[in-house]
Formats: C-alpha cells, structure tokens, sequence
C-alpha cells in the first residue's frame, strides 16, 4: 500500500440551490487538513495524502471527505472536526464516531 491512509475531500460545486460540498467550506477544510499533515511531518509515500476529489455524491450530507483504505465516510464542520480526525483516526487509528456518516449502501 503506497499510503497508510489516502484522505479524499469533495470539492464538487453545483448550480445554485443544489446542496454541495464547496458551499459548505470544504475547501478550507480541506486546505487545513493538508497542511496539518504537512506541519506534524505525515504526509508522503507510506504516510498520508490529503487529496481533493469531484462530487462522492453525498453533497447533501457536506461537506464530506473519506479516509481509505478503511473507506471510513465524515463530515466536519470546522478545523476543530479536522483536528479530532487526525489525532484520533489518522494517527491513533480510532474512528471518530460521532462525524462518521452512515452507511448507504443498503
């Protein structure tokens, strides 16, 4: 496995009126998430990437990112969110259950 966790954020933005994840901040999130990687030395081959994605088509439930190869989905609302997310399911390997978003696939 190339990386150890692989973090996709939606970044997909819709026409107006149409719920996305770009009109919920996902892109500062997003940003924050990278560069804290980058801060505490976690990022690159073996460690983490924090990658940007078009819509993962659960704009509604935004903004949303997903951590593989777990395929854990979340949903943050600040950098705080972020935060938690990386020190526990990042680094510790605990998922955050209460920003994890239901499975759908049911």
């Amino acid at each position: 496995m190339f990386y150890r966790h692989h973090v996709f954020f939606c970044l997909n933005q819709r026409d107006a009126g149409r719920p996305c994840c770009a009109a919920q901040g996902a892109e500062a999130l997003q940003s924050y998430a990278k560069a804290r990687i980058k801060a505490l030395g976690l990022q690159g081959a073996g460690a983490i990437r924090i990658n940007k994605a078009g819509c993962l088509d659960r704009c509604d439930l935004g903004p949303v990112f997903v951590v593989y190869p777990e395929g854990v989905w979340y949903t943050a609302v600040d950098e705080q969110d972020i935060e938690e997310i990386i020190q526990s399911h990042l680094i510790a390997g605990k998922v955050v259950q209460r920003l994890q978003l239901p499975d759908q696939t049911t």
